[in-house]
């Protein structure tokens, strides 16, 4: 008995743990930092401004984000069928729309929840369905550096800073598009580390696998959709700043959507929470957008953008998991 009660409890739960308290961290501080800006302007400022947004306004912006999750998710669907995976379309966006309950994990790591389910269903071991889920992130890393670069060079005026983000997106894409490449950055992890070799040769095997997505229409496709479904997005936060009054152009609204987003996952917090958001109010206060639009109007595309997402994921992740559960071993759906 006092053995049992000695026992401290299993890092997977103390992980789980942590992971809340650094995500409610976060949100408290997000919300602090709006709360803060929104008073120095003044609440009546703030809220006259929320309340200016009709209904068919905000479904109109929800609507652009749901455009965005299915042009990924036909993507996911795509770039699957391309691996050799066992599944159909229903299925596939099951797992891709399910995954973005986690999308506030740490790094996003949630998010590989969808190896798990595709394990459950097909069979399929993680190392063989990994290449999937590394070409999904190359892929926005690729059309947010593209769309970047192209608004940065349609907007009037820069953004300081967009070009070194905008390299580091379209470099992390090249070499997770490479298999040669990355087979040899996991060799040369390994010689550095000297430990886990299990562990690196798995990521070894699905770097090499990478080379079956080298196949010109599959990419050409991959990309297309990628590129429309985020700048759906970035038309949406444009038309918000419309809304609001601060009309910026569409292609700065573009430049500083996808920047901030960009910028935000580079601090490797959960979602890009507090990095996105204090870069988002920060370009629009430089581009003369005052306080008290800048800030809801953050609040509100964050909210239409990551946390519908989020809503979406929570309300299909039950009937991922439970399908994941009852599906014949090592056979799709």
């Amino acid at each position: 008995m006092s053995l049992s009660q000695n026992t401290p409890p299993a890092p997977s739960s103390l992980r789980r743990w942590r992971d809340k308290a650094l995500i409610l961290g976060l949100l408290a501080l997000v919300g602090l930092g709006l709360a803060g800006l929104a008073s120095a302007t003044g609440w009546e400022e703030t809220w006259a401004q929320l309340t200016r947004l009709h209904l068919w306004q905000i479904i109109a912006l929800l609507g652009l984000s749901l455009a965005n999750y299915g042009m990924r998710g036909l993507r996911w669907h795509i770039l699957a069928r391309r691996l050799g995976l066992p599944t159909h379309l229903a299925q596939d966006f099951r797992h891709y729309l399910g995954g973005f309950a986690m999308s506030v994990t740490p790094g996003r790591v949630g998010e590989l929840v969808r190896m798990r389910w595709l394990k459950r269903e097909t069979g399929w071991a993680v190392e063989r369905t990994a290449p999937l889920v590394l070409m999904d992130r190359a892929g926005d890393l690729a059309v947010m550096g593209l769309i970047l670069a192209l608004a940065i060079s349609l907007a009037a005026g820069g953004i300081a800073g967009a070009l070194p983000v905008t390299v580091l997106a379209l470099a992390a894409a090249v070499v997770a598009t490479r298999p040669k490449l990355l087979a040899a950055l996991v060799t040369l992890a390994y010689r550095a580390l000297g430990r886990l070799p299990r562990l690196f040769a798995r990521a070894r095997q699905a770097a090499r696998s990478l080379a079956r997505f080298s196949h010109g229409p599959t990419l050409a496709l991959a990309l297309t959709l990628g590129f429309a479904g985020w700048m759906a997005e970035g038309y949406a936060f444009h038309l918000l700043l419309g809304f609001m009054g601060a009309e910026i152009g569409l292609w700065k609204a573009v430049a500083i959507f996808v920047f901030s987003t960009l910028a935000g996952g580079l601090t490797g917090a959960p979602g890009g929470l507090g990095g996105a958001e204090a870069a988002m109010v920060a370009l629009l206060s430089l581009d003369g957008v005052p306080l008290e639009v800048s800030v809801p109007a953050t609040a509100v595309i964050r909210l239409t953008t990551l946390w519908f997402a989020i809503a979406i994921g929570l309300a299909v992740f039950p009937l991922a998991e439970r399908a994941s559960l009852h599906a014949p071993q090592g056979g799709g759906q």
